[in-house]
């Protein structure tokens, strides 16, 4: 066997067609189909674990889990239809048991259930038989089996009753069935004619309701087996329209297009959790629905949709997709569904019910997936980057290290061929009419050259990278990478080019064509090297050895061809399975070859003759293109099934394989000047508005500290007071508390000293009454003794009357036996005497009937002779019959024509008759119910006759009082529409008044922060101006009074210096330098305060905002309270004129039927009812006028709140902080 071997590492790609294909193993882990495998899936950590499939299957039918999330059970088509349950909780998930349907031909099984306790399985196989099987699965034992449907009607889906095991479910086209298990068999439970509806999926909601979706957007809701109601999942104005398109539409249009409804949206998936349901309804949309409480009615809530793929040519082709299987996790925390074009998106629950205004969009589970044929594969040197292109029009880049999806876009045209350069900044793509070459940005493709080559199907980059060839037919053209020049043409092909290779030295090029043709072509003068033609084999993958010496060709001959100097040196047969494609390692120990059947082989290499190789279930299609990562890590499959399958290399003992070096992968990206341009300036904006916000953030902050600050001040004065009163509180309650304790030990004294007599006087008591008792006692055991002697004589004197008496009764006993031994002796004499009868009897009986066999021996001879004559007359005549024969057979094959028509006339005939009897026992019984209340009513007519004259008495006032209630409503329905005007006005005013108070709060804070400091500057101004006027009007008089010694200048110089030394003082010119120094101390001291006094208010800005908050959302949820309350008084106020206008019928009908006597009765419960009515009409004004008063209330509060608090005077000062 080969020492390199392959394990399964990550798949991309879902596998379509497959019932019930994506479930829930866990809240994190999902289960899905791909390729030949199921792969479980971690959605947070993204790995993969694979349950591979079973050898010769011919592809996965469906999927099911059971209750308890640990068993899989997995249908696959083949020679014999087979299902297989894995166990989920083993690391391998290991196979527990395989399935079939025994001695019944079952060639697949299209829906399967587990039951609610894990035991059993039921499978419903398909056609032609449509029979379900009832399996104890454990066991592989058939409980029971039975035909579910005709040949004509396919079956959709079968299910468990999720509380009992006996209970099935079985729907599909026209057949909706409910089985149950009893005595061995499944027996229907129900009976309904349902052939109109194409059931494609059904959910239990209960133990007795069922839900099952049609084909045209029906709900169906079923309970215990019979219909009770019906619903459509699309809303009424959407119905209206297509009726209105429908009829705008032509006659002709609609003859020629014949009698084809318009498309309804299918319910194609349907699944229940504890609110309600969710069901698709359409292409690309699901919905929600919830249980209301009226008659256990659902309503939709919601409306999930796929959203519009922005990276495809179309993005409402993602739109359209049809839902096939819904499924929701454990913890109803996800919904996860796949599409019919192989796609799984998921959706949060609690996201899409609170997002209430906005819609609801899916998002994909992992990545975008291919939905067609993948064509081509590709891969780089430089980067771990994959390419793969699809007839889905599709590019896709993969990274196989981190196993993401990397780029995505979708095109005009379809795809046929991709080539990554080696840099890993340039992928070549072959569309069916040119051939491009792209760069590969950070995220786009775009277009950078286009060659005329059409239909490319296969294209490749050299190792190089500096040319590339690409096929045009049976044509290879060679092109340079840097000038775009078409160097060389290949010629020789005279087929199609179906597989090309380079050298590992970029100096040769390997072709493989249709033609049976092998060419080996020199890429600097495009001569060929060497040829091999074989015209029986059409090649379709060729490989070539590191050394280039060998060639590896793969074809439809079913074998491996190696190739060397122009000979084929061995042929590898590879089991009546087609090669389709082959890679070889660059270390050259092993190949890998796919064949049309999906699977993946490795073969040993050098090759032998015997079968070496491994062979691994892979995918569900056959492989189209195959390709070995440079550093021989990573193998890598893409196949008809839209899957890509990442495989890693490994040697037996499971370590990867030894590299020659390290590979470092290159981060550089390919983006253009325009959009790093617009990003950078899209930054620049950004970090400008982060500025901005900044200084926004820091002027609030500043406001509210302020404000904070002045709180502070007011709470700790409030706190202060309120300590000291609680400190006398507590003085005074340690006084009481000492006083009571006084008081509790007098108390506990003398209430030890009472109970301490108590007990002395109790003592003596029972000690009196102790002695009574035992005097008593011994009384009652001298009796005792007395009546054990008596009952011991009676006792002896039975012991004797019996023992006589069984002594005659078997001396008696004894007689009649001898009688009885007396009577079986005559008894046997007799039977002797019969049986020598017998025998006598026996003997001439034999003899009769051997002389009767004779008699009857000769009789049959002669018959025999006489019917050997008739015989030989016979032949003769039938020969003459043969001919006749053949001409009455042509007339019988005539009459089964015309008999086979008019059975399929007379089927459709039952159908009608067995529908019109249904419907004329219904009318029957309508008409015996009928004929009974027609009795009654002409009873009661014949009854109410005779009262009508008295009734007619009675007009007058029932009028008069049908008048006033006119007068009476009128006014009342004015009033009601005046006052939802109010309310109406009441709200807009309170909208406005809610912005106008927001905005007003704002422009208040500023002015008066803007005042509060423009006032504190002018307080120090004017009082600065005072100061200084002050002392220049003390200065000029002392200045007067000194010019008036001018001319005495020693009384001036004394003059001058006493105004010196009064004006300035030496302390100011020393102080100055201490000050300063102290109000630096004094500015540090402040500041670490403030800084205190900020941390501080910061926590309780904190918990006011959450009270704010909280407040806010009480008000908010008051508001809708109120709003309700107004809701039902309009329904109240509806079902008054309801009643008033019923009250008025009622009275017309009154007139002509009822008595006298029940009209007194009539007129007291009229004006009861009346009354009430009134009473309620009453009720409803009073609590409207309530509500009224509740809003005036919350507005006058809500403007209370949204009045700032007024901030202190600049006069306050900070508490002197002490060092």
């Amino acid at each position: 066997m080969a020492s390199v071997v392959a394990q399964c590492h990550y798949i991309f790609g879902l596998r379509t067609g497959v019932i019930n294909n994506i479930c829930y193993f866990d809240e994190q882990t999902v289960i899905f189909p791909c390729g030949n495998n199921c792969v479980r899936y971690n959605i947070d950590q993204r790995w993969q674990r694979f349950i591979p499939g079973t050898e010769k299957s011919q592809g996965m039918q469906a999927l099911a889990i059971s209750a308890n999330r640990r068993y899989l059970a997995v249908s696959e088509r083949g020679e014999k239809g087979t299902i297989t349950v894995y166990d989920l909780q083993h690391e391998q998930s290991r196979k527990r048991k395989v399935l079939s349907g025994g001695e019944v031909p079952v060639l697949e099984f299209v829906s399967m259930a587990f039951s609610p306790d894990s035991k059993y399985l039921i499978g419903q196989a398909g056609a032609p038989d449509w029979t379900l099987f009832y399996w104890m699965w454990e066991k592989q034992k058939v409980m029971a089996s039975v035909k579910t449907t005709g040949s004509t009607n396919p079956i959709n889906q079968v299910s468990f009753n999720p509380q009992d095991n006996t209970q099935i479910c079985v729907s599909g086209n026209g057949v909706f069935k409910l089985f149950r298990y009893a005595e061995g068999a499944l027996k229907q439970s129900n009976f309904l004619k349902l052939e109109s509806h194409n059931f494609l999926s059904h959910t239990w909601m209960s133990e007795e309701r069922v839900i099952a979706g049609t084909e045209t957007g029906r709900l169906l809701v079923f309970e215990s087996g019979d219909l009770r109601w019906e619903m459509s999942v699309t809303t009424k104005p959407a119905t209206q329209e297509a009726d209105r398109q429908l009829e705008r539409r032509k006659p002709e249009e609609v003859k020629s297009e014949g009698a084809a409804p318009a498309r309804m949206p299918r319910i194609t998936a349907i699944t229940s959790y504890s609110k309600g349901f969710a069901c698709s309804a359409g292409p690309g949309t699901v919905c929600l629905f919830e249980k209301t409480e009226e008659k256990d009615n659902y309503r939709k809530t919601r409306e999930i949709r796929i959203p519009a793929d922005p990276c495809s040519n179309e993005p409402s082709h993602a739109e359209q997709q049809e839902m096939v299987t819904l499924c929701i996790s454990p913890s109803e925390e996800t919904l996860v569904t796949s599409t019919d074009r192989g796609q799984l998106y998921s959706i949060t629950l609690s996201s899409a019910e609170m997002s209430k205004g906005e819609q609801a969009h899916f998002e994909f589970l992992s990545h975008s997936f291919h939905s067609n044929i993948i064509t081509g594969l590709s891969i780089c040197i430089r980067k771990p980057l994959i390419a793969t292109c699809s007839l889905d029009h599709s590019v896709r880049i993969w990274n196989f290290e981190t196993n993401v999806l990397e780029l995505h876009k979708e095109f005009q045209e379809e795809a046929f061929s991709v080539a990554l350069h080696p840099s890993g900044l340039f992928i070549l793509v072959g569309f069916s009419d040119k051939l491009r070459l792209m760069n590969l940005l950070i995220d786009d493709v775009r277009t950078f050259k286009e060659f005329t080559v059409r239909g490319c199907r296969e294209c490749v980059f050299s190792h190089g990278g500096h040319m590339f060839a690409a096929v045009n037919g049976n044509l290879i053209h060679i092109y340079s990478s840097t000038t775009f020049d078409n160097l060389l043409n290949l010629k020789g092909h005279n087929g199609k080019v179906r597989a090309i290779v380079w050298s590992t030295d970029d100096s040769r090029l390997v072709s493989c064509g249709m033609d049976g043709a092998v060419y080996e072509w020199n890429t600097l003068n495009s001569k060929r090297e060497s040829e091999s033609v074989l015209k029986s084999c059409s090649y379709t993958g060729v490989t070539i050895s590191p050394d280039a010496k060998t060639i590896f060709a793969v074809g439809t001959d079913c074998t491996l061809k190696e190739i060397q100097d122009c000979q084929i040196l061995r042929e590898v047969a590879a089991d009546d399975v087609a090669y389709t494609t082959i890679a070889m390692s660059r270390s050259g120990r092993v190949l890998f070859a796919g064949t049309s059947i999906g699977t993946v082989r490795a073969i040993k290499y050098p090759l032998s003759t015997q079968k070496d190789w491994i062979e691994y279930q892979a995918h569900s299609g056959a492989v189209t293109k195959m390709v070995i990562t440079f550093d021989d890590q990573y193998l890598l499959t893409v196949s008809e099934d839209c899957c890509l399958l990442i495989w890693k290399i490994i040697d037996k003992e499971g370590r990867g394989l030894k590299r020659d070096k390290d590979i470092t992968y290159a981060e550089e990206i390919l983006i253009t000047k325009s959009d790093l341009e617009e990003k950078n300036q899209i930054m620049m904006e950004l970090k400008t508005r982060v500025e901005e916000l900044k200084m926004e953030n820091e002027y609030q902050l500043r406001l509210k500290d302020m404000n904070y600050n002045e709180k502070i001040k007011d709470l700790s004065e409030k706190f202060v007071q309120e300590i000291e009163s609680l400190k006398t509180k507590n003085q005074v309650l340690k006084t009481e508390k000492e006083k009571q304790e006084m008081s509790h030990l007098e108390v506990t004294r003398e209430v030890v000293e009472k109970h301490s007599r108590e007990q002395q006087d109790f003592e003596s008591t029972s000690n009196q009454k102790l002695m009574l008792e035992y005097e008593k006692y011994q009384e009652l055991q001298l009796k005792s003794q007395l009546m054990q002697e008596g009952y011991e004589r009676q006792l002896q004197a039975m012991e004797d009357s019996k023992g006589r008496a069984l002594e005659e009764l078997t001396l008696f006993y004894e007689a009649k036996l001898q009688e009885k031994m007396l009577m079986l002796g005559q008894c046997q004499d007799e039977s002797r005497q019969q049986m020598r009868e017998f025998e006598e009897s026996k003997k001439q009986m034999e003899e009769d009937g051997d002389r009767e066999i004779q008699d009857i021996r000769i009789k049959y001879e002669r018959k025999l002779r006489v019917e050997k004559e008739i015989n030989l007359r016979l032949k003769g005549e039938t020969g003459v019959m043969r001919k006749k024969f053949s001409s009455l057979q042509k007339d019988i094959d005539d009459r089964n024509v015309e008999i086979e028509k008019l059975r399929v006339e007379q089927q459709k005939l039952r159908g009608v008759i067995k529908s019109l009897e249904k419907d004329i026992l219904g009318l029957k019984k309508e008409i015996q119910e009928r004929d009974e209340t027609i009795q009654d009513k002409e009873k009661r007519i014949y009854d109410l006759k005779k009262k009508n004259q008295e009734l007619e008495k009675f007009k007058f006032v029932l009028d008069y009082k049908i008048k006033e209630l006119k007068k009476q409503i009128e006014p009342r329905e004015n009033d009601i529409k005046e006052m939802k005007e109010q309310i109406q006005e009441m709200e807009g005013e309170l909208d406005q008044v809610h912005k106008r108070n927001t905005q007003l709060e704002l422009n208040i804070t500023e002015l008066k922060l803007k005042l509060k400091a423009t006032d504190k500057e002018m307080h120090k101004e004017t009082q600065r101006v005072r100061d200084v006027e002050a002392l220049v009007r003390r200065f000029k008089t002392d200045l007067h009074n000194c010019v008036g010694f001018i001319q005495e200048p020693k009384r001036l110089k004394d003059s001058i210096r006493e105004l010196y030394d009064h004006y300035v003082q030496q302390s100011d010119v020393v102080d100055i330098v201490g000050v300063d120094a102290d109000i630096q101390r004094e500015y540090s001291r402040q500041r670490e305060h403030l800084e205190r006094n900020v941390a501080s208010l910061k926590r309780k800005l904190a918990k006011d905002t959450e009270v704010h908050r909280t407040e806010n959302v009480k008000i908010m949820k008051e508001n809708v309270s109120l709003i309700k309350e107004i809701n039902d008084l309009r329904r109240e106020l509806r079902l008054v004129r309801t009643q008033v206008h019923d009250n008025k019928s009622q009275s017309s009908i009154s007139k002509k039927k009822l008595s006298s006597s029940d009209l007194t009765a009539l007129t007291s419960v009229e004006g009861r009812g009346l009354v009430a009515r009134l009473n309620f009409e009453e009720e409803a004004e009073r609590i409207i006028q309530l509500q009224r008063v509740e809003i005036q209330r919350l507005k006058m509060q809500m403007q209370g709140q949204s009045h700032p608090l007024i901030p202190p005077s600049s006069s306050t000062k900070l508490p002197v902080l002490t060092t």
